[in-house]
C-alpha cells in the first residue's frame, strides 16, 4: 500500500470516529412555559392555617449546561397584580399599599447571581429579589426533575424544575399585621414550572 493510500485510509477512519462520537453538550437557553407554570406562596393567617396563594402571570429564562450541571443568566418576572388567593376582597387588599402595592410596583423580579450544585439533581441559587422596589438577597433551593421531549403537541424539548425559598415580607416593607400576629412575616415561595428550549 502506498503512502498516499495509507494516509487516505487513516483520514477516512479518523473521520468516521469523529462522526460517531456524541457532540459535547452546549449551554442551552430555556424559557418558562406560561401554560405549565405555577408561582405560589404560603403564609400564616392568624395562627389558624396558612393561606395558599398564586400568581397567574410570570415569565423568565435561564441558561443551563446539563453536562457541567451549571445554570446562569437566571431571570424571573412575576406580575404582582396577578395574585390570587381565592378571596376577592383579600386579593384586592394584597394588591394594595399594605402589601404588594402593585399599582406602583407592577413587577416582582428575581435575578440569579450564583448557583452551586448540592447533589446530582439539586442545587441552590443565590440571587436578588426585588419586591415593592426593595432588593434583598434570597437563596432558592432547586430540584431538576427531568429534561426530554414533551410527549404531546409539537414534541418540543422541555425541562421541569421545582424550587422553594423563604423570605420575611417585612424585609420588603410589608409590615401590615406582623406585630399583631394577623398575618405571618415568613412567606414560603413555591415555584413549579416547565421551560421550553429556545
Amino acid at each position: 500500500m502506498t503512502g498516499y493510500c495509507r494516509n487516505l485510509l487513516r483520514s477516512l477512519v479518523l473521520g468516521l470516529l469523529l462522526v460517531s462520537q456524541p457532540l459535547a453538550a452546549e449551554p442551552v437557553t430555556w424559557r418558562i412555559d406560561p401554560e405549565h407554570m405555577s408561582v405560589g406562596f404560603l403564609v400564616d393567617h392568624l395562627g389558624f392555617a396558612s393561606v395558599l396563594g398564586m400568581f397567574h402571570e410570570a415569565d423568565g429564562s435561564f441558561v443551563f449546561d446539563a453536562e457541567q450541571r451549571r445554570v446562569e443568566d437566571i431571570t424571573v418576572t412575576v406580575r404582582a397584580a396577578s395574585i390570587h388567593t381565592n378571596h376577592k376582597a383579600r386579593d384586592e387588599h394584597l394588591r394594595g399599599r399594605d402589601f404588594l402595592w402593585a399599582e406602583k410596583y407592577p413587577a416582582i423580579t428575581f435575578t440569579g447571581r450564583e448557583a452551586r450544585a448540592t447533589g446530582e439533581r439539586t442545587g441552590v441559587i443565590t440571587g436578588d429579589l426585588t419586591l415593592r422596589g426593595v432588593t434583598r438577597p434570597v437563596s432558592v433551593e432547586v430540584v431538576w426533575n427531568r429534561t426530554g421531549a414533551y410527549p404531546f403537541g409539537d414534541h418540543h424539548e422541555a425541562i421541569g424544575l421545582s424550587a422553594r425559598a423563604r423570605i420575611l415580607r417585612s424585609d420588603f416593607g410589608m409590615n401590615y399585621g406582623v406585630a399583631k400576629g394577623w398575618v405571618g412575616d415568613e412567606v414560603e415561595l413555591i415555584f413549579e414550572f416547565e421551560a421550553r428550549r429556545d
